[in-house]
């Protein structure tokens, strides 16, 4: 994907919120998220960035620890300065393993709050 300024300033949020995913820290994921904040995914849906940091603290003390996600941004789209739409491919590495077989299509919504970039709503589905 050819990206622009602008979208690299949105797709900022995202790598931001993966490097901290590297790092196991739930606490600096929160913070890329909205406090009111939407996540869903199949068979679950959290609300709120406390929700966010909850899931994350339990993964990583648990399936999600030594980890690695990949997600590859294949569209952004924008509404206003402020409101951004990535559609991304993606999948979480286990550690030890290779590859996950669960490849997802993710919808991000982000929003620019006094300046930062942060994510509003998050959702996938398998491919």
């Amino acid at each position: 994907m050819t990206t622009t300024t602008a979208d690299q300033a949105a797709l900022g949020v995202l790598d931001g919120m993966y490097a901290a995913w590297a790092a196991g820290d739930a606490d600096s994921i929160a913070r890329h998220y909205t406090q009111d904040a939407s996540v869903v995914m199949p068979g679950l849906h959290h609300s709120g960035r406390e929700a966010v940091r909850a899931f994350f603290t339990a993964g990583f003390a648990g399936r999600l620890k030594g980890s690695k996600a990949i997600d590859e941004p294949q569209e952004v789209r924008f509404y206003g300065a402020d409101t951004a739409i990535v559609i991304s491919t993606g999948q979480i590495v286990l550690a030890g393993a290779e590859t996950d077989s669960q490849i997802v299509r993710a919808t991000w919504t982000l929003v620019r709050q006094d300046g930062q970039w942060l994510i509003a709503a998050y959702a996938n589905a398998p491919v």
